[in-house]
């Protein structure tokens, strides 16, 4: 019998062995959730990052606000890029998030865009409202959306305009409405057309809307995960820092 209960102890430790070795996250793997204004530039650090060859990044995208409260209901992430400040410090606060890991990472910018090279002049073609549709994304769960609808409130034509607008799940979404051209022109994040020259933009003043200040930070099912805490790192630094640039977003002070 202690042959046999020997036997089954072996076995299950080699099982769980076995586990934690196919455990992407024990072996090196950060699960990183990205807001989705930050696609683009997120997969192009991910791909910096794994040419270290530490670690490999898992990136899933969506809106703050989705993202958010899937990580509330335990979405399996370690590190939230945020296209807002709010909800890491509401992850923190709730003890979602590590206290002390939250820091800027990025300051997004808002523009008007139209993929009609000729329709977009300024904010007087708001004034003008020659369009059927405007896009925007949810302005409930993404902060490029609550961004458009500030923008329009210092203007004054959100009143007339609100029943043109056609509201995307997120800016990824939002974009795809202009691009395909199912809404005429949207607010979208300038990071998503720096890359391109066509079509015709706004670049929204600052002063318009509140900062589009992007917080990352690691979760609490992730504070001793060094893929995570690796990767967060790495986002803080010069390579990173470039590649954000290059994509048109505000880069805080180091």
């Amino acid at each position: 019998m202690a042959a046999g209960r020997t036997g089954i102890a072996l076995a299950a430790a080699v099982l769980v062995a076995g586990i934690l070795q196919a455990d992407p996250a024990v072996a090196g793997q950060a699960r990183v959730a990205v807001a989705s204004n930050f696609t683009d530039a997120a997969r192009r650090i991910a791909a910096a990052f794994e040419a270290q060859g530490d670690h490999t990044v898992t990136l899933s995208f969506g809106s703050t606000g989705q993202i958010f409260t899937q990580i509330a209901q335990g979405a399996p992430f370690d590190a939230f890029l945020a296209a807002d400040q709010t909800r890491p410090e509401r992850a923190v606060a709730e003890g979602l998030a590590v206290a002390g890991s939250r820091f800027t990472y990025a300051s997004g910018r808002l523009a008007l865009y139209s993929a009609d090279p000729g329709l977009v002049t300024g904010e007087t073609t708001l004034a003008r409202g020659t369009f059927d549709k405007l896009a925007i994304a949810n302005p409930e769960t993404a902060p490029y959306g609550a961004a458009a609808i500030e923008t329009m409130e210092a203007l004054g034509v959100l009143d007339a305009i609100r029943p043109k607008l056609v509201r995307g799940a997120n800016i990824a979404q939002t974009y795809q409405f202009v691009a395909t051209g199912n809404a005429e022109l949207g607010f979208v994040a300038l990071s998503q057309i720096a890359a391109s020259e066509g079509g015709s933009r706004w670049i929204v003043p600052e002063t318009l809307h509140a900062p589009i200040a992007q917080d990352a930070v690691l979760l609490s099912e992730a504070a001793d995960r060094q893929a995570a805490i690796a990767f967060l790192a790495f986002l803080k630094g010069p390579d990173a820092r470039a590649i954000i640039a290059g994509f048109g977003y505000g880069v805080p002070a180091p």
